[in-house]
């Protein structure tokens, strides 16, 4: 597919496992606007079918996922937090462009590099955990967030053609890579 250019660092990782309640809780949240977002893009492009049903689906597993983390969070203690606002996001966000080609376009590309952050860091806490279930069930996690990266794309390539989809996710990959290397180093995903 494509690679991120910036890698998360070892020091990422560590503040998760030093703090993995705090991200558990963090990790939860994520979840339940992923399933937001994809009910928003559902709901935003009601005259395209494939957008349709793939952001059913995407809103299903995202909140399968969101009910799997609170049920961690439960068993753990811990309840939900306020929903805080993601510096991550709203910045790749600030990078959307204006028109409703475009737009659409770079809405598809930056679902695709947000899952593919997911899929990076969530890989990295798998590795890093001992076995056991919280391993496995980070494993699974990371398998669905590459598939959800690829998913965007796939969508993108339905309605536009591909010399325009790599120059604009080459532009993005490059804003994010920026973005991510500026982030603080926190127990959060992003």
């Amino acid at each position: 597919m494509y690679s991120l250019r910036f890698n998360t660092q070892p020091v990422w990782t560590q503040a998760v496992l030093n703090d993995f309640d705090t991200f558990l809780v963090d990790h939860a949240a994520a979840e339940k606007k992923a399933s937001g977002m994809a009910i928003a893009m559902l709901s935003h492009y009601p005259d395209k079918p494939e957008i349709v049903n793939a952001m059913i689906d995407l809103s299903l597993e995202e909140m399968t996922h969101f009910r799997e983390v609170v049920k961690i969070l439960h068993q753990r203690g811990l309840r939900l937090g306020a929903d805080r606002k993601d510096a991550y996001i709203n910045a790749l966000r600030q990078h959307s462009r204006t028109g409703t080609d475009v737009y659409l376009l770079d809405r598809l590309l930056i679902g695709s590099i947000v899952e593919a952050r997911g899929c990076e860091r969530f890989g990295l806490i798998a590795d890093a955990l001992p076995a056991g279930d919280m391993k496995k069930f980070y494993r699974a996690i990371t398998e669905s967030e590459a598939r959800h990266e690829d998913l965007f794309v796939k969508l993108a390539k339905l309605y536009f053609p591909l010399p325009e989809i790599e120059q604009r996710l080459d532009e993005l990959l490059d804003v994010e890579a920026d973005i991510v290397a500026r982030l603080p180093i926190a127990a959060a995903l992003h």
